[in-house]
């Protein structure tokens, strides 16, 4: 198993760029999981239009295109964000904590790491977001489907914060040596309503 075990500064500029936004509603696509420069492009318009973001260029139609449904954004502090019509992810790679290239003997390993690092990925998204309506993991019997019906899979930890048109999620992957996770880290998702 190799370790990444990185400071949370772009994790904390990223959790800060989400928080800025009001309204996520103007930002959300159909999510009809159709692809093409028309979807992209729109995208684009929207994202822009809402957030101030500076999309990747644009250097026009092409083969790539059709199956594209996403598109990047820098943010004004300088973070990667990729937006989907139904979500919105941080490109923060050299951020916090995370294991990879795990055999099953390192499941442990993973598991302690991630119990480890929880705390002060949640405090960081607290300080940025403020208290989440909802904050559990593993250990309570009802974590597969307290949250909603399936929220738990896969994950070890879960908070989530409602915004105007979205959920924020933030969580551990949950590993497992059956089939072999081929990573684990604690990650933040944008959920557009």
């Amino acid at each position: 198993m190799k370790i990444k075990d990185r400071p949370l500064e772009d994790d904390a500029a990223a959790m800060a760029d989400l928080a800025e936004i009001a309204d996520w509603t103007k930002i959300a696509g159909p999510d009809t999981g159709e692809t093409g420069y028309e979807v992209v492009k729109a995208l684009v318009h929207r994202v822009t239009a809402a957030t101030g973001w500076k999309p990747w260029p644009d250097e026009g139609p092409s083969d790539g295109f059709e199956k594209l449904q996403s598109w990047g954004f820098e943010t004004q502090r300088g973070i990667t964000m990729i937006v989907f019509s139904g979500l919105v992810l941080a490109d923060v790679r050299d951020s916090g904590w995370s294991a990879y290239d795990l055999q099953p003997e390192d499941i442990p390993q993973a598991e302690a790491g991630l119990d480890e690092h929880w705390p002060a990925a949640f405090a960081l998204a607290v300080e940025k977001w403020g208290p989440p309506v909802y904050a559990s993991d593993y250990r309570n019997p009802n974590f597969l489907d307290e949250y909603w019906p399936g929220a738990g899979f896969d994950k070890r930890h879960l908070a989530v914060w409602p915004r105007v048109g979205a959920q924020f999620h933030l969580y551990s992957d949950m590993p497992t040596a059956d089939p072999l996770s081929p990573s684990v880290g604690i990650n933040y998702t944008v959920y557009l309503d």
